[in-house]
C-alpha cells in the first residue's frame, strides 16, 4: 500500500459525497504535525502540500521526508502535493521525491502553451499512478493592490476551462474566480456562478486557492458549486506567529524552541480544525 494517496482519489470521493478536502502549507515538522494529527483525532482526509516557498527554505528531500515521517503515523488518507509547480523539471523533481500528486501553474502562458505542457505533465505522472493539478485564470496577490476591474478580467474562462480539461486530461482544475492569495482578512468576493458554469463545461473536481481570505458562507457556497479541494496558509501562519507570540508575552526570556514551537504547533492545530468542519471532510476518512 503506497504511503500517500493522489489527490484525484480523494478529490473524486469529495465530489461525489459534496465536501471539499483541506490542502494545507507544508513548511517545517510542527505544521505537518499540527496538520496529521489534527485530520487524525477529525477522522479527516488531508493533503499536505509545498509551494514554492517552501521548497527554496527546506528543499524538496526535507520537505518530501517530513511529510513521510508525518505520514507514516495516520491512519486517515494523505496526500503530498506540489503546490504552484512553475515549470516541467520542478514537477519532475517531485515526481521523483514521492508526491503523490502535482500541479503546473501556466497560467501566465497563453493557453495553448499551458496546456501543451499541462498534457505532457499529466501523461508522464499518470504512469505512475500521480495526479495533474492545473490551473486556469490568474490568482493574484494581496500584496499586488489588484483593482476590481483587474480581478474581473483575471477570472477563469468556462469555455477555456472547458477545452483545456478536454486537451489536458488534469485530475482537477484550480480556477481564478474572485479568490486572492495572501488576504489577512476575510473579504474575497467569489463568483459562485461562474464555479457553478466551470463545473457543469468540465465534470472534474475544482480547486480554490487563496481561500484563507473567503468567508467561510462563500466557502460553503464553492464548495456546493464545485469546489473539492481548498488550499490555507495564511491562516496556518498567523496561527504559527500568535502561538510563538503568547509564549513569548508570557516569558520574554524564554529560550526553549520546543515550548515556543510547541505552542504554535497547538495554535495551528485549531485553525487546521475549523477548516476541516468548515469544509465538511470531518468523519469522511
Amino acid at each position: 500500500m503506497k504511503l500517500f494517496t493522489p489527490n484525484a482519489i480523494l478529490l473524486q470521493k469529495a465530489k461525489r459525497e459534496g465536501y471539499a478536502v483541506g490542502a494545507f502549507n507544508l513548511n517545517n515538522m510542527e505544521i505537518a504535525q499540527a496538520i496529521i494529527e489534527t485530520a487524525e483525532e477529525e477522522r479527516s482526509p488531508v493533503i499536505m502540500q509545498a509551494s514554492q516557498g517552501a521548497i527554496q527554505y527546506a528543499g524538496v528531500d526535507y520537505i518530501a521526508a517530513i511529510a513521510r515521517a508525518a505520514a507514516e503515523r495516520a491512519t486517515v488518507p494523505v496526500s503530498l502535493h506540489l503546490d504552484h509547480g512553475t515549470s516541467f523539471e520542478q514537477n519532475v523533481e517531485c515526481l521523483r521525491a514521492g508526491f503523490s500528486s502535482i500541479m503546473f501553474d501556466g497560467s501566465k502562458l497563453p493557453l495553448q502553451e499551458n496546456i501543451a505542457i499541462t498534457k505532457r505533465i499529466c501523461e508522464i505522472a499518470h504512469v505512475v499512478g500521480v495526479s495533474v493539478e492545473g490551473e486556469l485564470g490568474q490568482i493574484g496577490k494581496i500584496s499586488d493592490k489588484i483593482t476590481k476591474e483587474q480581478l474581473e478580467k483575471m477570472k477563469a474562462n468556462p469555455q477555456e476551462a472547458q477545452e483545456f480539461v478536454k486537451q489536458t486530461g488534469v485530475d482537477a482544475l484550480a480556477i481564478a474566480v474572485g479568490n486572492i492569495h495572501g488576504m489577512q482578512k476575510q473579504e474575497a468576493e467569489i463568483d459562485v456562478p461562474r464555479i457553478e458554469t466551470i463545473e457543469r463545461l468540465t465534470n472534474i473536481p475544482l480547486v480554490l486557492h487563496g481561500a484563507s481570505g473567503i468567508p467561510n458562507e462563500s466557502v460553503r457556497q464553492a464548495i456546493k458549486a464545485g469546489i473539492c479541494k481548498i488550499n490555507i496558509d495564511t491562516e496556518l501562519r498567523k496561527a504559527f506567529v500568535r502561538g510563538i507570540n503568547i509564549v513569548l508575552k508570557e516569558d520574554p526570556s524564554g529560550i526553549d524552541p520546543r515550548k515556543i514551537l510547541g505552542k504554535a504547533k497547538m495554535e495551528m492545530k485549531e485553525a487546521v480544525r475549523e477548516k476541516i468542519r468548515l469544509f465538511g471532510c470531518k468523519g469522511k476518512a
